[in-house]
C-alpha cells in the first residue's frame, strides 16, 4: 500500500491538453482543417524545390550559350551545341524557323516584325512555363492564415459552448478548445509565411531569367538581320563561371556586366 502511494506520488502528471488531445477534441472538423493545411504546405515546398531546380538548370545552360553557341558559324549549327528541350534551344529553333519563313515577306520591315514577333512569342511561352505553379504559392500565402483562422473560430466556439454547458469558465473546460484554436492559428501562419517567401524569391529569379532570355533574343535577331555578322563577344571558361554566378545571384532588375576575354 505504501509502495503504491509512493509510486503514485512520484509519477509525472499526465498532460491532457497536448496537441493530439486538442485535435481529438476538435473532431472531424479540426482534422479536416489540419489536412488542408498539410496539403498546402507539402504542395508549396514541392513547387519551391522543383522550380528552383528548373531555374538553376536554365542559368547553368546560359554559360554554354555564351561560349560554345556563338563560336559556331551559323544558328543551325549552334543549335546542335545546346541541350534539347532547353529554353535556349527553343529560342534558337524558333529563330531558325522564323528565318526560313521571313524570306517570303516582301517588305524588309515586315520581315523584321515577323522575326521579332516570333521570338517574343517564344519568350512568352518560356516565361509562362517558368511561372507555372507560382499562383499556387500565392494562393497558399493568401489563404492559409484564413484556413487556420477558421479552426481558431471553431475552437473558440467550442470553448464558449463548454462554458455555457458547465456554467463556469474553469480551465479544464476551455483549455482544450482554446489550445486547438491557438494551434490552428500557428499552423496557418507556418504554412503561409514560407509560401510567400518562396513566391517572392522565385519571382525575382524568373525576372532575372526573363532578362537573359530577352538579351539572347536580341542577339539572335541582330545576327539574323546582319547575315551572321553581328554576334556578342565569346566568353572564356573563366569568364563563363563569373557570368553564371552573376546570373544566379544578381537581383531582379539589376544590370550585370558581361566579362570579355
Amino acid at each position: 500500500m505504501t509502495l503504491n502511494l509512493l509510486a503514485a506520488a512520484g509519477s509525472a502528471p499526465v498532460n491532457q491538453f497536448g496537441f493530439m488531445e486538442a485535435m481529438e477534441q476538435g473532431g472531424v472538423i479540426a482534422w479536416s482543417i489540419l489536412a488542408v493545411l498539410v496539403i498546402m504546405s507539402v504542395g508549396s515546398f514541392y513547387i519551391l524545390f522543383t522550380k528552383l531546380l528548373e531555374q538553376n538548370k536554365i542559368m547553368r545552360q546560359y554559360g554554354n550559350v555564351r561560349t560554345s553557341f556563338w563560336r559556331t558559324s551559323s544558328l543551325k549549327e549552334g543549335a546542335t551545341k545546346l541541350e534539347k528541350n532547353s529554353a535556349w534551344r527553343q529560342l534558337v529553333d524558333d529563330a531558325n524557323a522564323a528565318e526560313d519563313q521571313h524570306a517570303k515577306m516582301g517588305d524588309s520591315l515586315e520581315a523584321h516584325d515577323w522575326l521579332h514577333g516570333s521570338l517574343s512569342r517564344s519568350e512568352a511561352s518560356i516565361n509562362a512555363r517558368l511561372a507555372g505553379g507560382l499562383p499556387f504559392l500565392a494562393t497558399v500565402g493568401a489563404t492559409a492564415p484564413f484556413v487556420g483562422l477558421l479552426g481558431t473560430v471553431i475552437g473558440i466556439y467550442r470553448a464558449l459552448i463548454n462554458i455555457g454547458i458547465s456554467g463556469s469558465a474553469s480551465i479544464d473546460k476551455v483549455a482544450g478548445p482554446v489550445g486547438e484554436a491557438l494551434i490552428m492559428t500557428a499552423i496557418g501562419l507556418l504554412v503561409a509565411v514560407p509560401a510567400v517567401l518562396a513566391y517572392n524569391w522565385l519571382q525575382s529569379r524568373n525576372r532575372r531569367i526573363a532578362e537573359l532570355l530577352s538579351g539572347f533574343s536580341t542577339d539572335l535577331l541582330a545576327n539574323i538581320n546582319s547575315g551572321g555578322q553581328v554576334r556578342p563577344a565569346v566568353l572564356t571558361g573563366t569568364s563563363t563561371q563569373a557570368v553564371g554566378k552573376a546570373a544566379a545571384t544578381a537581383p531582379a532588375g539589376g544590370a550585370t556586366t558581361t566579362p570579355r576575354p
